[in-house]
Order: structure tokens, then C-alpha cells, then sequence
């Protein structure tokens, strides 16, 4: 597990390029967080740093986004944003992530969701827990916990 403390708004849209760094097609990281906490503005690092097309905005409404890569921008891998935060008021939410279809694309993207923490583990066998608490001061604290595979090996190189 990595905590790390985020001073400003740029400095998580920093976190989200670095931790881009070490992501592949494959992968599936889930956040979790109060609303405000910069969920989003972490994916949307992850989306720069990943080189995808469009800007990456809340998907709460559309539910997911799947932004393909910009090979312009240095773009490797699509990025599929997904929003479960509606989700949970479902009578059955499981059954609503199968319709998002996400293990159709799972294998070739990386997939963040928020908000689905109980609802999409079962896509992959291993992945990345991520929690943004936000401080009365605005400071950011992060919470990186890998589960299974190689997650701890590859958040070794982050600082």
C-alpha cells in the first residue's frame, strides 16, 4: 500500500501522468472517494499521460466514456472512464455493469472506474484500489492499494 499526500489539483493531475506510466492494457484501477475528492481529475492525468483523444470529464451522467488512443499525442492504449456512482441506487448494480459490457473491453484497455468497489472486481484478477480523501485544506491524500498480480512491483517507481 502507497499514501501519498496531494498539495494541489495539478499535483493529482500529476499523480494520474505518473501512475500512467506504469499502466497497460489490462488493467483495472477503482476509485473510491466523497464526491469532490478528485476522482476525476486523476483520470484525466491518467488520460494525458496516456496520450487518449477527447477530454476526460465525469461520466456520472453517460455512466462510462471510452476515449481511444491519440497516436498524435504519444497514445498507446484506450482508456474506458466509468462511473458506478448511479449505479448503486440499482436494485441490482451487478446486473447494470454487465450491460456497460467493460469485460468486452477490458483485456485491451485500461479501465477506471468510480464508485465500483463491490461491482467490477470480478473483470480481472488482479487491481489497483485507489481512495481520494480531500482535507479542509484541499490537500488530497491517496491511497494506493494493489490487489494481486504485479500492482505492489509496478507502484514501487511512483513517488
Amino acid at each position: 500500500m502507497k499514501v501519498l499526500e496531494l498539495k494541489t489539483i495539478d499535483d493529482t493531475h500529476g499523480l494520474g501522468r505518473r501512475l500512467a506510466g506504469v499502466l497497460r492494457a489490462g488493467d483495472l484501477l477503482l476509485l473510491s472517494g466523497p464526491l469532490g475528492a478528485g476522482k476525476t481529475a486523476l483520470t484525466q492525468g491518467i488520460g494525458a499521460g496516456l496520450g487518449v483523444r477527447g477530454d476526460i470529464t465525469s461520466p456520472t451522467f453517460v455512466i462510462a466514456r471510452v476515449h481511444r488512443p491519440d497516436p498524435a499525442r504519444g497514445g498507446r492504449v484506450t482508456l474506458v472512464h466509468a462511473d458506478a456512482y448511479r449505479l448503486g441506487e440499482s436494485a441490482d448494480p451487478r446486473a447494470e455493469i454487465d450491460d456497460l459490457d467493460l469485460d468486452a473491453s477490458v483485456d485491451e484497455a485500461v479501465t477506471v472506474v468510480e464508485w465500483g468497489e463491490g461491482m467490477v472486481e470480478q473483470l480481472v484478477d488482479a487491481h489497483l484500489r485507489v481512495r481520494i480523501d480531500r482535507r479542509d485544506d484541499d490537500t488530497r491524500v491517496v491511497t494506493l492499494e494493489p490487489v494481486g498480480g504485479d500492482w505492489a512491483e509496478r507502484l514501487t517507481t511512483l513517488d
